[in-house]
């Protein structure tokens, strides 16, 4: 029993000596304006996919490989793509070229041989005129059969047809094509041009490129393998915003708003904290997650908040446990997360 006395004033003593710090600190942190909150860094990620389904022609990163806006990732085979271009480049190239004879109208030769032939038409009927002429006079004489002058005067009619449908010939070459024919050449080139430009863009399409600044975090799909656009061919992790995603009880709601400064400090480099300041408080109270890391007893009802921070060296990674320190005094121009972020 003696031995258990010793035992209990050393834990009362330890508590009391624990509870006079926590208080302390306290009054500190409220004198200087600073309180601090704990939380895990957070960050995005992106899934790369293709537009195309394709096989892969080739993998250019590899995990865990820093990239940059627009460089390269992959790409898929092409030949059977820049085949169906070829084609369509040659229709557009006969398109064109009959786009241009309408434009251009009937040829001067054209239009000597019409006249040629209606010329031919005249002379024709002049005679097929004569001959019927003859014949009716000899009919009635009895030199010539009746049905020799119905022949001569159908083959007259005849001739007067042909020589109607050589001069309306003639009138249309001089007058040239229909503007009608014209414009529905143009709207067809027009179209062969819209589709050109989309085989285009998906020849783009077939080559992958990273959308922003980044880590390959996961390569999943390899050489040969099919690609499409429902499979994920990266991961990509974006470096680009960071923030830390931490949790502060109902209580010190009151002492925390958009804008304030943080320092963010890390156990990877002590004494060299990170700028940052409060971009997100949650409007909505939650329970307290598992994973929440506090110095005292919290109350069950907490609110989320984000620290977006400053990593021009990328320093932080995702999960890295920090410490934030949050100014109340000072607060930035920038009360909002940045503008490629969200919820």
């Amino acid at each position: 029993m003696k031995k258990v006395f010793p035992v209990i004033i050393l834990i009362l003593a330890a508590t009391g000596a624990y509870t006079y710090w926590q208080k302390h600190n306290k009054t500190q942190d409220e004198n200087t304006g600073i309180f601090k909150i704990y939380g895990t860094v957070d960050i995005r990620d992106a899934s790369l996919a293709f537009n195309e389904q394709e096989r892969i022609e080739a993998v250019l990163v590899e995990e865990g490989m820093r990239v940059t806006k627009g460089q390269v990732l992959a790409k898929l085979r092409t030949t059977k793509l820049e085949a169906a271009i070829r084609e369509l480049q040659a229709q557009i190239a006969a398109q064109q070229a009959t786009v241009a004879k309408l434009e251009t109208g009937s040829r001067p030769q054209e239009i000597d041989q019409a006249r040629a032939e209606v010329l031919a038409g005249k002379t024709r009927v002049d005679n097929a005129s004569r001959t019927v002429t003859r014949l009716k006079a000899t009919s009635r004489s009895g030199a010539t059969s009746i049905q020799n002058y119905d022949d001569a005067n159908a083959q007259l009619k005849v001739e007067q047809a042909q020589l109607s449908a050589s001069q309306k010939a003639l009138d249309l070459l001089i007058e040239g094509p229909r503007k009608e024919d014209i414009a529905a050449a143009r709207h067809q080139l027009e179209a062969l041009g819209a589709s050109l430009d989309q085989l285009k863009i998906r020849l783009d399409d077939m080559t992958l490129i990273a959308p922003a600044d980044g880590i390959i975090q996961s390569r999943i799909l390899e050489q040969g393998e099919l690609a499409g656009p429902s499979k994920p061919a990266f991961i990509l992790a974006l470096c680009d915003p960071k923030w830390v995603r931490a949790y502060i009880p109902e209580p010190m709601l009151g002492r925390i708003n958009l804008g304030m400064t943080a320092q963010i400090a890390t156990d990877t480099l002590p004494g060299q904290p990170l700028d940052g300041w409060v971009g997100f408080i949650s409007p909505v109270a939650e329970f307290t997650p598992r994973a929440v890391a506090t110095e005292d007893l919290r109350t069950q009802l907490v609110y989320e908040t984000r620290i977006f921070v400053k990593d021009p060296k990328d320093i932080l990674r995702l999960g890295t446990p920090v410490t934030v320190a949050i100014n109340e005094n000072k607060t930035e121009s920038r009360t909002t997360a940045p503008e490629t972020s969200g919820n």
